[in-house]
């Protein structure tokens, strides 16, 4: 009997554990960029897998994101690597534990018809928006370096990608550096003049990725294990067959649903990026993502973009979490 009942009460304190673990609910901010991890998101798969709640907050911006994560109310936040290489460098307590995209065509730079830009060297004097500290701010400033224009000469101005939309449609704006669905909006009345896929052969690549609050992480490390098992299946599944993927007209409803990205749009923005496998993610997070936020911390310091550098960003990644959702 007293077996019995000691044997209820572990079971009873493990449900109970489980429980806690079970309601507790996790904040995560999320962007709208197409990648194939939205069609996981859309079927509760994280929350399944992970036995926790979560609250999908969406932002416009990796600099919102990195706002709500330095103030604590959101522990795990999906920005790029310019925002990181900013936020790394003020010495915000992150670190990224996923890569979800090598960015290509799914940010460019477009010109508006009729804003009399055939070529870089048309683009000083004209207003060019981009939301500041982010990878298209980057790319932008990049491209303007590799073409030598002066980007003291240009008026870049700082807009969220609603509001490129909205200056876009009321002829404010020339020209504008963004991804979707803001991207596909401006594409309709203008040209492309490059893309982060031919920034990045120029030497100045962009990644979309996941950053989570260190503290989080230590007190967190199977819910992390698991989120990254999550995206790993579904970037092998679509790896695996890319055309099936996209043919799955389910996979584009809710694609197009989470990002606002017009179902048509879909198939050729997902391929604008490349998404590692987490054997890949486990060699890039180390020494050639270190590398790449280095640099970028070191160009936006250039641009006076950030104060100061640390001597070392490697404390900013890690593959801890992938290595682990890997054994």
């Amino acid at each position: 009997m007293q077996k019995t009942v000691k044997f209820a009460a572990a079971v009873a304190l493990s449900l109970a554990a489980w429980s806690v673990q079970a309601a507790e609910t996790v904040t995560i901010a999320y962007q709208t960029g197409v990648d194939p991890s939205k069609v996981a998101q859309a079927d509760g798969v994280y929350e399944k897998t992970t036995g926790a709640a979560i609250n999908w907050r969406k932002f416009e911006s990796g600099a919102e994101v990195i706002a709500a994560v330095a103030s604590g109310d959101v522990p795990i936040g999906n920005i790029g690597s310019s925002p990181l290489a900013a936020a790394a460098s003020r010495g915000l307590p992150i670190q990224t534990f996923l890569v979800t995209g090598v960015i290509g065509e799914a940010e460019a730079l477009v010109v508006r018809n009729g804003a009399g830009i055939s070529k870089p060297a048309d683009l000083v004097g004209k207003k060019v928006a981009v939301p500041y500290v982010s990878t298209t701010h980057y790319s932008l400033l990049a491209a303007l370096k590799h073409w030598k224009v002066d980007a003291n000469k240009v008026n870049v101005i700082n807009l969220r990608p609603s509001e490129i939309a909205a200056a876009w449609q009321r002829g404010d704006i020339d020209a504008a550096y963004v991804w979707e669905p803001a991207l596909g909006k401006i594409k309709a009345n203008g040209k492309v003049l490059t893309t982060s896929a031919e920034v990045g052969k120029w030497g100045a690549p962009t990644y979309d990725l996941w950053i989570v609050r260190k503290d989080f992480a230590e007190s967190h490390p199977d819910f992390l294990k698991k989120f990254v098992k999550v995206t790993g299946d579904v970037y092998a599944q679509y790896n695996k067959d890319p055309k099936a993927f996209i043919a799955n007209a389910a996979n584009v409803e809710k694609i197009a649903r989470l990002t606002g990205a017009k179902p048509e749009e879909v198939k050729d923005l997902i391929s604008g990026e490349t998404y590692p496998t987490l054997a890949e993610q486990s060699r890039i997070l180390q020494k050639p993502f270190v590398k790449a936020v280095t640099d970028t911390a070191v160009f936006l310091k250039s641009q006076g973009k950030v104060e100061s550098l640390q001597a070392d960003y490697t404390p900013y990644v890690t593959n801890r979490f992938v290595n682990a959702a890997i054994n």
